[in-house]
């Protein structure tokens, strides 16, 4: 097994902590071996899709920054179905109803991931579509 060292402020950490300890994680190091295979397995459910994907996005990001959220919207707006949106306390959280080829799905899910201003995205695959 390899060793991994991090760097984290110490708001950060005190948070970490907090999550270990209600989660139940007996060592940081089993609660993030945890949180990277998660990662890994979403990050592998995405690159496998193929052909046309209904999902469902939820994304939150800082309030302030909405209209460069917009702007990544316009971007795909052939992709989006609906979209329900609401700003609470200086964030804004969007649930997106997307249907795209699996290859947009995924440029899409890079693009707010890779965003500043964005804080959370999260996927689920409502249906994969394959044709031949």
């Amino acid at each position: 097994m390899e060793i991994l060292s991090i760097s984290i402020d110490k708001e950060a950490l005190t948070r970490l902590k907090g999550i270990q300890k209600r989660l139940g994680f007996k060592s940081r190091s089993k609660m993030l071996q945890s949180a990277i295979l998660s990662m890994l397995k979403d990050y592998e459910a995405l690159e496998a899709l193929r052909g046309n994907v209904e999902s469902i996005f939820v994304l939150t990001y800082r309030e302030s920054e909405k209209n460069h959220v917009s702007d990544i919207f316009h971007r795909f707006e052939d992709t989006i179905k609906s979209e329900l949106h609401q700003h609470h306390h200086g964030k804004g959280v969007s649930i997106l109803s997307i249907d795209a080829s699996a290859d947009r799905t995924r440029e899409f899910f890079r693009i707010l991931r890779g965003s500043k201003c964005v804080y959370s995205v999260t996927y689920a695959i409502t249906e994969q579509r394959i044709t031949e």
